[in-house]
């Protein structure tokens, strides 16, 4: 079955940075667009950054500049590089795959961005 699995989460000041990892199995992952997105308390789920199957990469323009998305198709992962992070980037953040019509999420990572 489909399977993305998030870590690297965590607290970081201000200004700092975390790296977010998400292991995909259960599906060609180098064939699958992947995404990052987040949800903060009261918000909706909101996509952050995008990677094709070819590596074309899509940001939301709150992050452009700052967040990197990448991918390693011999691993079956994906990465989110997360620098200058800001009190709104606090969510948790999600891997996604649209995998045969249906929606996947992993079960989540909390980024927390206080002084």
């Amino acid at each position: 079955q489909v399977q993305l699995v998030e870590s690297g989460g965590g607290l970081a000041q201000p200004g700092g940075s975390l790296r977010l990892s998400c292991r995909a199995s259960g599906f060609t992952f180098s064939s699958s667009t992947m995404r990052w997105a987040r949800q903060a308390p009261g918000k909706q789920r909101e996509v952050v950054a995008t990677i094709s199957n070819s590596g074309t990469t899509t940001y939301k323009d709150s992050v452009k500049g700052r967040f990197t998305i990448s991918r390693d198709n011999a691993k079956n992962k994906i990465f989110l590089q997360m620098n200058s992070l800001k009190p709104e980037d606090t969510a948790v953040y999600y891997c996604n795959s649209i995998v045969r019509s249906l929606d996947y999420l992993g079960q989540g990572t909390q980024v927390t961005v206080s002084s």
